[in-house]
């Protein structure tokens, strides 16, 4: 008897569900283990060890920040460098302010982890397994260009911008060690203040990408598992019709009982990650209108100047904050549409064969999907291809006032 009950149990779960949900997440969970974000199974003092991390990578970027800062505003009087230092001092500040929102809602993000993780292991159907692994593999595939993009140009910019920046201050005739994340103290130029100093700087380079790649990969797989979800929705209103002909004692009312509670629990679900995420979506909004602007004037100066090493890791910067804004309004956009497409379903299909009953409940689902899910930077604005399009617009007008500025 026993043995039967495991049996029907085992059944009613998905028997690759480890393998499907690490398919899926092992990216988002590399990065985010690393900045302390990702909800560990640790015990004991093990438990302490993502409050030990998050504490002392807010410490070290404070410290280089105020460094910075100080240095900006003290000792340097070039109005390019200046300008150079303003827009990684500025994208290094607001990932540290994305840090700490993720810090707050880490309670929250763990709910929304252990509800993705849930779902796949409560797949019955290998067709629902097919259409979740399918938006799976796309949020996959999106945080994994995040963090190239983000990894590689971030070890373009501490490696060969050092260079470059060594190469003209030697062309001026300066004998300074340079540091990426300008110092304030002249003391660090001594050795091994210098060394310790560098690495301190290049960890902190790394928490910043991190937290960039690794907010953009959040919103990718959540947004990616709703999308999924609906999908499953839409293929049990299509076996609706199908199953009152074809299943012996079918009863299309509870069926669609069934499909509204699903329904609503993704919706539940959606509004859940758009409140987690939207102080993220706002950061990221504001911090990727003005780097972007600042990239593209900077690399308009290299060319001018024939600074090959610097335009190319300008570029690369430029391509990595231009994807990861492109990555959240197409998630934002493919949501929108993906939650709007239910409605759509429910009039498709063969509903005038269903009983007058389950139809009126049909109803229910068209008005629901009347307001789709929905993904909006702090509620402002919503994540769209369109909004994706305003924002380079407004690159485009910025950088216009910057030269008329900078030229006068």
């Amino acid at each position: 008897m026993h043995f039967s009950v495991r049996n029907l149990i085992n059944k009613s779960r998905n028997p690759n569900y480890e393998k499907d949900i690490t398919y899926v997440m092992k990216h988002n969970k590399w990065v985010l283990i690393s900045i302390g974000i990702w909800p560990t199974v640790l015990k004991n003092i093990g438990k302490f060890l993502p409050k030990i991390v998050i504490g002392i990578n807010n410490l070290m970027c404070f410290f280089i920040l105020i460094q910075s800062a100080l240095h900006i505003i003290l000792e340097q009087k070039d109005t390019l460098l200046r300008l150079k230092f303003f827009g990684l001092i500025f994208f290094s500040f607001m990932s540290l302010m994305k840090y700490w929102a993720l810090t707050i809602r880490k309670p929250e993000i763990e709910h929304c982890i252990q509800q993705v993780q849930s779902d796949w292991k409560q797949v019955k159907m290998e067709n629902d397994r097919e259409l979740m692994l399918k938006y799976g593999i796309i949020g996959r595939n999106l945080t994994i260009y995040s963090i190239l993009f983000m990894y590689i140009s971030g070890i373009m910019y501490i490696s060969f911008m050092q260079y470059a920046m060594r190469l003209q201050i030697n062309n001026d005739n300066q004998t300074n060690k340079v540091l990426i994340f300008p110092a304030y103290s002249n003391s660090i130029q001594k050795s091994p203040i210098y060394e310790i100093t560098y690495g301190i700087q290049c960890i902190c380079g790394y928490v910043l990408d991190s937290v960039t790649s690794g907010a953009c990969g959040l919103a990718a797989l959540f947004v990616t598992h709703a999308c999924g979800q609906i999908d499953v929705v839409i293929s049990r209103l299509d076996d609706l019709v199908a199953g009152q002909f074809y299943k012996k004692n079918s009863n299309p009312n509870i069926q669609v009982i069934k499909i509204i509670k699903h329904h609503i629990k993704i919706l539940k679900f959606s509004a859940v990650v758009e409140k987690v995420l939207q102080e993220v979506f706002f950061l990221e909004f504001i911090s990727s209108t003005f780097v972007i602007c600042l990239l593209e004037y900077y690399c308009i100066t290299d060319w001018e100047q024939n600074n090959i090493i610097s335009l190319t890791s300008y570029a690369l910067l430029l391509i990595s904050l231009t994807f990861n804004m492109f990555l959240l309004c197409y998630i934002g956009d493919l949501l929108i549409h993906k939650s709007g497409n239910i409605g759509v379903a429910v009039f498709m299909i063969d509903w005038y064969h269903l009983p007058a009953k389950t139809i009126q409940n049909l109803i229910l689902i068209m008005a629901m999907s009347n307001s789709p899910a929905k993904l909006s930077v702090g509620r402002i604005v919503d994540l769209s291809l369109s909004t994706f399009g305003n924002v380079l617009k407004t690159t485009f007008v910025y950088l216009n006032f910057l030269q008329t500025a900078i030229m006068q």
